[in-house]
């Protein structure tokens, strides 16, 4: 069965930090790269990082330096650590397969505000 459950996100100051984790099922995790994806009210959802199965990563430019990626392979866990936050950060948060899955999670909503 297709899982993808995302978890960590909160209310946080500007400069903040999350931690933001996501528990896939092991046919979606396998060897497959994986990424973040990001959702603000009233913007499409965009790629924010991703990580292939060795470990090679990418990030989109706003949040390089600020946010790591990071996935255990032996517990098909993907994590996201997002430091130095702003509020333009604010989105709900969905982590997924690339090439993407038509399934989504719920995602976890990341609120950053005074």
């Amino acid at each position: 069965q297709v899982q993808l459950v995302e978890s960590g996100g909160g209310l946080v100051q500007p400069g903040g930090s999350l931690l933001l984790s996501c528990a896939a099922s092991i046919d979606v995790f396998s060897l497959a790269p994986m990424a973040w994806y990001r959702q603000a009210p009233g913007e499409q959802r965009e790629l924010v990082a991703s990580i292939a199965h060795n470990s090679n990563t990418y990030y989109i430019d706003s949040v390089k330096g600020r946010f790591t990626i990071s996935r255990d392979n032996a517990k098909s866990t993907v994590f996201l650590q997002m430091n130095s936050l702003k509020a333009e950060d604010t989105a709900v948060y969905y982590c997924q397969r690339l090439p993407p899955l038509p399934y989504w999670g719920r995602g976890t909503q990341v609120t950053v505000s005074l």
